[in-house]
């Protein structure tokens, strides 16, 4: 089971409405304090949504794992149970992180 492509997956999911505007900044789409307001506006109405989504993405991702491996069921997850919570460690790891690099980087938003 590709554990960390799925955990790095469902983290950038969850974080998309901070990662989105600020990728569109550091390409130079848009301006630095244009993305600053839309990660913010994004962030502030819709986290929970975002962050809904990043769950339902690694839960699809790792039902699709287990499926390929023809595992998909509780004596298949059980042999796998160590895999499950570091999907989860990594997902939120990955949130973490994106979270801690785009709020630095909205501070230097003028």
């Amino acid at each position: 089971m590709p554990i960390t492509r799925i955990g790095i997956a469902g983290g950038l999911v969850g974080m998309m409405c901070c990662v989105g505007p600020t990728l569109l900044a550091l390409i130079g789409v848009v301006g630095a304090g244009t993305a600053f307001v839309w990660a913010t506006d994004l962030y502030d109405n819709y986290r929970w949504w975002f962050r809904l989504a990043g769950l339902a993405v690694t839960a699809t991702l790792v039902w699709l794992a287990l499926r390929r491996r023809n595992q998909c069921s509780l004596a298949g997850a059980k042999t796998l149970r160590w895999r499950l919570p570091a999907v989860a460690v990594i997902a939120v790891a990955t949130y973490v992180v994106l979270y801690s690099v785009t709020t630095s980087l909205g501070s230097l938003a003028p």
